[in-house]
């Protein structure tokens, strides 16, 4: 896998049932330490960040887009041998450094805010030392800094009661996929199909009772593969669907041909997206999704 995946990483946006909220704004760094550091599982570690500009994140973004479910942040990493310290001087480090030693950004969920504590929890996917912001996340003790733009949000779960949720994520998306159970209410119904590595992978997970939950394995296949199979071998449910898929490029490709092109989903009546593509650093991932080979329907 290579560096800039870090797996974590998100791509663009659909339209999604209750959708709004826009991108992030790229220019402004808030400058957040870390709390403390849990291995959720074994490809996910969770971060809890705090700091005095909290509230001015909040503050920017609104509680209405703090409210939906897939709200990320754009992190700037830089390379750990070169010393430097956020927040970073951009326009001066672009006279001083050679383009590839520059900061880069990483998108990444947020997996919840707790208004209370002032922090913010973000779930990193891990993958050995392979990357900036997995081996980062790995390393990051209580007192690191960090610093992130944005957030952009767009999506939220239909909250009515005639709808049948249909929720399809690999590991990337698994923050915003929770997030949007959590925010299910009490009676909602459907599925969610979730890919990870093995039964070591799974995570916990407050569904309310009619939302069948299935832990997709990989066990060794292709990323998005064995999602993309299992989803191509559900029957579409009756009535109304709020679909929310997510997840490697290619994968989500063949899942959106099944949610639009099969089950007749309307492209604004879904969020569906591509956080990574396999292979692809997430520079190159954003290139392309200007492309035809970007395009996910």
């Amino acid at each position: 896998m290579s560096d800039a995946q870090d797996l974590g990483g998100r791509g663009g946006f659909g339209g999604g049932r209750g959708g709004g909220g826009g991108r992030p704004q790229r220019g402004i760094q808030r400058l957040f330490e870390v709390v403390r550091s849990e291995r959720i599982a074994p490809q996910l570690v969770r971060l809890h960040l705090t700091g005095d500009d909290f509230d001015a994140f909040v503050e920017n973004a609104g509680r209405e887009k703090l409210a939906l479910t897939d709200k990320y942040v754009k992190f700037l990493f830089a390379r750990p041998e070169l010393g430097l310290e956020p927040p970073y001087d951009l326009e001066a480090l672009r006279a001083q450094l050679a383009p590839g030693d520059l900061p880069v950004r990483r998108t990444y969920t947020i997996r919840s805010i707790d208004f209370d504590a002032k922090t913010i929890a973000v779930d990193f996917v891990v993958h050995g030392d392979e990357g900036l912001a997995g081996p980062w996340a790995l390393r990051a003790r209580p007192g690191d800094k960090v610093v992130f733009s944005g957030p952009g949000a767009r999506y939220h779960p239909d909250q009515g009661d005639d709808v049948t949720h249909v929720i399809i994520a690999d590991d990337s998306a698994i923050p915003a996929a929770a997030a949007a159970i959590d925010a299910l209410p009490p009676a909602a119904k459907g599925i969610a199909l979730i890919e990870v590595p093995d039964e070591n992978g799974h995570v916990e997970l407050n569904a309310p009772a009619g939302l069948e939950v299935r832990w997709i394995h990989r066990d060794g296949a292709p990323y998005g593969v064995p999602l993309a199979e299992a989803v191509e071998a559900l029957e579409r449910p009756a009535g109304a669907i709020d679909a929310f898929a997510h997840g490697e490029r290619e994968a989500v490709k063949r899942i959106g041909a099944v949610l639009h092109g099969v089950w007749g989903i309307d492209r604004q009546e879904m969020s569906i997206s591509a956080y990574w593509a396999y292979g692809r650093t997430e520079d190159g991932f954003q290139e392309e999704k200007r492309s035809p080979v970007g395009q996910i329907l």
